[in-house]
């Protein structure tokens, strides 16, 4: 089992959600974050006044998928999330042990 961590742009949720649930994912959570990167936050003009916003708002997306399905997940992701742009965002990998439902006690791929 794998946990696919993906940090998107908020107005790209609806497009990666289709790609992932198409892809056969079923389960998403979704989280509202702020950060910045390698350009720490942008520049920005209001009245004629520049600012900084140092961190950006962004989306996080966790997956639980089966090792066989990481490939697949993550080309979704990245098709979907792309714009070209500095800040499209970042996907993590990271093995997960053991996943247990709390309801049913069901463990690993059946507590999905």
């Amino acid at each position: 089992m794998k946990k696919v961590e993906a940090i998107i742009r908020p107005y790209k949720l609806d497009e990666v959600k289709i790609a992932l649930v198409n892809a056969g994912v079923v389960g998403i959570t979704v989280s509202e974050v702020r950060g910045f990167g390698r350009q720490k936050g942008q520049t920005k003009h209001y009245r004629g006044s520049e600012y900084t916003v140092e961190f950006l708002q962004k989306l996080k997306l966790e997956i639980m998928v089966d090792d066989g399905q990481v490939a697949l997940v993550v080309d979704q992701i990245l098709a979907a999330a792309r714009t070209g742009e500095i800040g499209d965002g970042k996907v993590f990998i990271a093995p997960v042990d053991e996943i247990i439902r709390i309801r049913t006690g069901e463990k690993d791929f059946d507590a999905i």
